[in-house]
Parts: structure tokens; C-alpha cells; sequence
């Protein structure tokens, strides 16, 4: 059954504004929570401002953010956080998480780069968590990234993940895809990397698709369907954590609102298998 810690329940969806007025015209989409990205909606006023906030009335929010570059040299933008805090405030928005990694040096990189996966550089992001959580006075999660290649590596990626996780005292964003596009493109087991982290850390889940460059090469884009080995993720990710609430991503080569519907649907389905007693779980997908 679904524990009752996490900040949100069910199956999520990234609220896109190409979607808003068919969101809007719906009394009730068969999503439990909606995702947004703080940075596109902080200070947005007028008759844009009021619609999104009529659907933080309506859904269950939580924000994860893209710009604050946690392991990053440059000196953290307070002033962004402050701004996350009042945004987070008013629209009473449940959890917020950012990447595990940088974007960032002396000037936006656009793009999210991996952090050495190296001791002290579990010092220097571990603090700037902990005190970008003292700002927002409350815990943050971050979400584990994917990565083409790892200069200056020490550690094993999950080690390095588990590290920050222990010392920053903060929460996992766990994206399947993620693990599974590492797997690939790095060579090891998807499921034994699921099986090391700490499930009470766990906020929430993202799943999402990818662009199969070659055999042994994902690119990790977020536009595409989830192909069944992912799903098979989701599947025995549930069957170790239980059910964990989960949000269907899809940031590019964005689909009709009922497309994307369809892949919420699929969630659900494990969801409700998972959440059945054990002794009436049938085979499943």
C-alpha cells in the first residue's frame, strides 16, 4: 500500500501551458498531482497568474526546479531561493526538488552537467542543500540525473548519491529513466543501482522517455513514449519501495493532452497492482 510520508499521492503529470485551457476546461483530469518548474512561473502576473493559481486550488502541486545549480562554484543565488520560498508559499505547493548536479559558471550553461563524483564534492553540494534548506525552511529532494560522462570520478555513482543523501539530511527525487538510461550507457544493473538507495528518502518518482542514439548509447531527452524496459523499472521499483507516487514527464515532441493521459493510465495500472493485497495480485504486466 502507499505510505503515507510522501508529499503527494497517486500519479502526477508536468503541467505544460500548451495544456492549460484544456486543463482547465475539465472538472477533473484523472491526475492526483501537477509538476511545475518555479522558475517559469515565479512573478508571472495578470490573467496567466490567476489561471495558474485557480488550478493550485484545484490540483495538489510540487515544483521542481532548474536553474539553482546545487553543485556548481559559483555562490548560490539566494535571492532565486527567497523567490522559490515565496512561490512555493502562496501557491501552497507540497514538495520541491532540484537536479543533482550543475548548470551554471559564471553565467547559465543550459544544460544540467554532472558533478564529480568525488569526496569533497560530496562536501561542497551537501552544503549548499543544507543551506539552500535553511532558506526555504523546509527539506528539500534532489533527483538523480543522467550523465554522458564522469571527469575526475572517485566513487561509483551510487555511492556518491547516497553520500550526499546521508549528509545533506535531505530527499531522493528518483527518475527511473534516469537509472535506466545510466545503465546502458554506463554498463551496470539498473535494478541492483534501485536496491541500493535509501527508500525513506524517497519523495516521489519521475518517469519518462528517451532517444536511443545507438545499442549502447541513450540520449536523455524526455521526448518520447516510455519504451516497456522502463516500465519494467516502474514495475519492480514498486514491488521493492511499494507504491511511490510518480510523474509521467514529457518536456519536448509534446503530445495531446489524451496521449499523454494514456501513459498516466499505465502508471496507474501498476499503482493499483501494487497497491492490491498480495495474496490478490494476479500476473501483471
Amino acid at each position: 500500500m502507499q505510505d503515507n510520508h510522501y508529499p503527494v499521492t497517486g500519479v502526477g503529470l508536468g503541467l505544460r501551458r500548451d495544456h492549460m485551457e484544456e486543463v482547465e476546461a475539465q472538472a477533473s483530469l484523472p491526475v492526483d498531482f501537477m509538476e511545475v518548474a518555479p522558475e517559469n512561473w515565479i512573478r508571472v502576473g495578470g490573467d496567466l497568474g490567476k489561471r495558474f493559481r485557480a488550478l493550485t486550488e484545484r490540483y495538489a502541486f510540487v515544483s521542481h526546479g532548474l536553474s539553482l545549480s546545487l553543485g556548481g562554484p559559483s555562490p548560490l543565488d539566494e535571492d532565486l531561493i527567497q523567490d522559490i520560498r515565496r512561490f512555493l508559499d502562496t501557491h501552497g505547493i507540497l514538495c520541491y526538488s532540484e537536479h543533482l548536479s550543475y548548470c551554471s559558471v559564471d553565467g547559465h550553461l543550459y544544460d544540467l552537467m554532472p558533478i564529480p563524483f568525488t569526496e569533497q564534492a560530496v562536501h561542497h553540494v551537501a552544503r549548499r542543500i543544507r543551506r539552500t534548506q535553511e532558506l526555504l525552511g523546509r527539506r528539500i529532494a534532489i533527483e538523480n540525473v543522467s550523465y554522458y560522462a564522469a571527469p575526475g570520478k572517485e566513487m561509483q555513482e551510487i555511492d556518491f548519491i547516497n553520500a550526499v543523501l546521508e549528509e545533506a539530511d535531505c530527499d531522493l527525487l528518483l527518475d527511473l529513466n534516469n537509472i535506466y538510461v545510466n545503465a546502458v550507457n554506463h554498463r551496470y544493473d539498473a535494478e541492483a543501482f534501485l536496491r541500493a538507495l535509501p527508500k525513506e528518502r524517497i519523495a516521489y518518482f519521475h518517469i519518462a522517455g528517451h532517444y536511443q542514439e545507438d545499442v549502447d548509447l541513450i540520449v536523455d531527452t524526455h521526448g518520447a513514449d516510455i519504451i516497456d524496459p522502463v516500465w519494467a523499472l516502474l514495475d519492480k521499483a514498486y514491488a521493492y519501495f511499494g507504491v511511490v507516487p510518480t510523474l509521467l514527464e514529457r518536456d519536448f515532441n509534446i503530445p495531446p493532452l489524451d496521449e499523454l493521459l494514456g501513459e498516466v493510465g499505465t502508471i496507474r495500472h501498476y499503482q493499483r497492482h501494487w497497491g492490491r493485497p498480495l495474496a490478490t495480485r494476479a500476473a501483471h504486466v
